[in-house]
């Protein structure tokens, strides 16, 4: 395991807008605050959400789109960078009115109502390629 200690610095909650991506908003958050490492909740409901999950044996993500509307049960990740651009990685648990759930990585979903808790770190995280995974994660 790879691991570096980091201190926490500011922390933010923010109300996502109605009817804008729930991740892009996150990015551009992160963008207007200068923000190079966070780790963020969030809760609230989407309309619609694309969601990928990871095929390990082909490396490759798999999308699957779901046009419906959901709670969010939570949605988790990290900000960091990406190719020279913040990137909200965000994973999503979502509710059906029945109860059941989807859940995997979030790619995007058109926001209802959502509340967003941010806690920054003082460093900055980038992402780098992992040829074992094919993923892109922190070069620690």
């Amino acid at each position: 395991m790879d691991y570096e200690e980091v201190e926490g610095a500011r922390e933010y909650v923010a109300r996502l807008d109605h009817g804008r991506d729930w991740r892009g908003q996150i990015e551009d958050f992160a963008e207007d605050e200068g923000i190079d490492a966070a780790f963020f909740y969030g809760l609230g409901a989407v309309q619609d959400a694309e969601l990928l999950f990871y095929d390990q044996d082909e490396q490759v993500y798999d999308s699957i789109v779901f046009d419906e509307p959901f709670e969010v049960a939570p949605a988790v990740g990290n900000i960091s960078w990406l190719d020279d651009e913040r990137f909200a990685h965000t994973h999503m648990t979502l509710s059906r009115e029945d109860g059941s759930t989807v859940a995997g990585h979030l790619d995007a979903a058109t926001t209802f109502a959502g509340e967003l808790y941010v806690r920054e770190f003082d460093t900055t995280l980038e992402r780098e390629h992992d040829a074992e995974t094919d993923l892109d994660l922190w070069g620690l």
